[in-house]
């Protein structure tokens, strides 16, 4: 995620200082993805470096509020213009850790897949909970997007085990009592 582009997103609201950001950034996001404050003023830092926000006068208690810049804009616009390719994100551990699963000899896949899947639906859980009690709309789409995912992720366990069910057959996938009976049409 660019903590870049939510800073400069951030300025357009007009000047601020760095833990006038973190807050407003975490408040933004619905402090899925908090921040330290030594990461807000380490890009910043850059972000001046690179022209794209000026730091201005010190108030009276010492905090330097940053403004965005006309070049610090362009770039913002151009980020929000521009679509985040799946190739840009980053390494997906579940993902890597079930490849390894597969390959490591004296591992039970299905035990990682099951143990997976339940912290996944408590996960999920606890966004919709969670989504309940947002009011703002950032905040909404934000536990939406991750309560996709959590979906997402579920269906691809599910495609996992039957796939290694099918590798081999004659051991059954282990019971899940989070999923639903299958219906007597099935």
């Amino acid at each position: 995620m660019s903590i870049r582009h939510g800073l400069l997103a951030l300025l357009t609201q007009g000047p601020r200082y760095g833990y006038q950001l973190r807050v407003e950034f975490e408040a933004s996001t619905g402090a899925t993805w908090p921040l330290n404050i030594g990461q807000v003023y380490t890009t910043l830092s850059r972000m001046e470096r690179d022209g794209l926000v000026a730091p201005g006068e010190q108030d009276d208690q010492g905090r330097v509020v940053y403004a965005i810049t006309e070049k610090g804009r362009s770039e913002l616009s151009r980020w929000f213009g521009t679509p985040i390719a799946q190739a840009d994100r980053p390494r997906d551990e579940l993902v890597i850790k079930l490849a390894m699963a597969v390959t490591a000899p004296g591992v039970e896949v299905r035990q990682v897949v099951q143990a997976q899947r339940t912290a996944t639906m408590r996960t999920l859980q606890n966004l919709t909970r969670a989504k309940r009690a947002e009011a703002g709309t950032a905040q909404r789409l934000v536990l939406d997007s991750m309560i996709f995912q959590a979906e997402a992720e579920q269906r691809w366990l599910d495609h996992c085990e039957a796939v290694i069910a099918s590798l081999s057959p004659n051991t059954p996938p282990p019971a899940d009592p989070s999923r639903t009976a299958p219906s007597s049409q099935e």
